[in-house]
Order: C-alpha cells, then sequence, then structure tokens
C-alpha cells in the first residue's frame, strides 16, 4: 500500500488578515445582496473563514457593525454646498437624499432608528446640516436640536414604510375605510372631512411638508 505524502498547512493559501474595514465591506455585500435580515456575525464570519468571536476583536458587537454600516452608506450621499443653491432647497435636497439611501437597504432605517453612525461620513452629514440651518440665521444650540430632530423625522419616516412593506398585513386602503366609517354623531369632524384629507398627496410631499413645518417652526423659535 502506497504511502500517502504529507501535505505542510503552510503551502495553503493564507487567509486575508481581519480588519474593521474588511469586516464592513462583507456585510456592505450582505446587505446589498440580501438585505438586512441576513446579516449576522456568524453570517460574516462564514464569509470571512473564520469563526464570530474573532470579529469582535474589531467590531464590539452587532449595533457597532450597524453603526459602521450606516456611516458606509452615507458615503454615498452628495455632501456637499457651495453656498449657491439656497439653503432651503439644499436642505430638502439632503433630507431627500438621506430617506432614498435609507428606503432602498430595507432594515437599515430601523436599525438608524436606535443607533448613531459612527464615523467620519456621519460627520460630513451632521457639518452640513449645521452650515445650512446656522447660515439661515439659526443659533447654534437650536441648530443642533433641530438637526437631530430632523433626522430623527426623516430616519422614522422610512422606518414605519419599511414595517408596513414587510408585514404586509395592511394598506391605505384600510385606513381609508376606517375614517371613512366615521359616525357622523361621534365623529362629526372626521364624517365631514372624508379620508383624503388625511392620506392625500404623496409621501414625498407629505414629508417635505413636515420639513418645512419644522423649519418654520426653528426660524420662529430662533
Amino acid at each position: 500500500m502506497a504511502r500517502q505524502t504529507p501535505v505542510s498547512r503552510r503551502e495553503r493559501p493564507a487567509k486575508p488578515a481581519l480588519t474593521r474595514d474588511g469586516i464592513v465591506d462583507v456585510a456592505m455585500a450582505i446587505l446589498v445582496a440580501e438585505g438586512a435580515q441576513a446579516l449576522t456575525m456568524r453570517r460574516i464570519a462564514a464569509e470571512l473563514d473564520t469563526g464570530p468571536a474573532s470579529l469582535y476583536v474589531y467590531v464590539r458587537n452587532a449595533t457597532e457593525l450597524s453603526s459602521l454600516l450606516i456611516d458606509r452608506l452615507i458615503a454615498s450621499l452628495d455632501l456637499s454646498w457651495d453656498g449657491a443653491e439656497p439653503w432651503r432647497d439644499r436642505l430638502h435636497r439632503l433630507l431627500a437624499d438621506y430617506s432614498a439611501m435609507l428606503a432602498a437597504h430595507p432594515g437599515i432605517a430601523r436599525s438608524a432608528l436606535f443607533v448613531w453612525p459612527d464615523g467620519p461620513h456621519y460627520l460630513d452629514l451632521i457639518e452640513l446640516l449645521m452650515r445650512l440651518l446656522t447660515t439661515a440665521g439659526v443659533r447654534p444650540e437650536p441648530a443642533g436640536r433641530a438637526t437631530d430632530l430632523l433626522l430623527q423625522h426623516a430616519t422614522a419616516a422610512v422606518a414605519e414604510w419599511d414595517g408596513r412593506r414587510d408585514r404586509g398585513e395592511q394598506d391605505l386602503g384600510d385606513l381609508v375605510a376606517t375614517l371613512g366609517a366615521a359616525d357622523p354623531e361621534r365623529h362629526p369632524t372626521l364624517h365631514a372631512l372624508g379620508p383624503a384629507l388625511f392620506v392625500g398627496g404623496s409621501h414625498e410631499e407629505r414629508g417635505a411638508w413636515i420639513i418645512d413645518v419644522i423649519l418654520d417652526g426653528v426660524l420662529a423659535r430662533s
């Protein structure tokens, strides 16, 4: 019987060294290909041919990974402003782009509700919002609070629509039916106005209106 020739483990290709950026790269690839529901530390570790415990040397937990992923997504946004575009128009465009970015990756918006992004691109986003608001004459303290409120609204709006889409148990027709069933004696105002008042207009139009209301309030108080 022929003796089997031993093979040295040194001849096998060396695995790439783990890095934080490399982990985020793999997580981003999974996010784009399969969605946020596939993002687990175990799955990322398998793609990197290592164990989940090895990842925690570079990323503390799933929350930190989410914060790094959101920062990576923010990098895709145009965060420049030369002052030529009116500040309010630029702010509307920025928040519309931010919302579209989150909507393109279902599940991430819900993470963003509870996670502060971590990285330079998040700081670029905050920097631009603060520049726009202070250019409009808003004092620094209310500008900081307004920045938080505007991002919170944009994130929550996308997360709400994502949640409804995933559950698939209700649609806008259900809300129209509920409002249309208002009793004329118990709910005379609702009955007289009708459902269209509450569901009319596109999602984008309603979102822009809310942003203007926030901005007008901030400017009035500032």
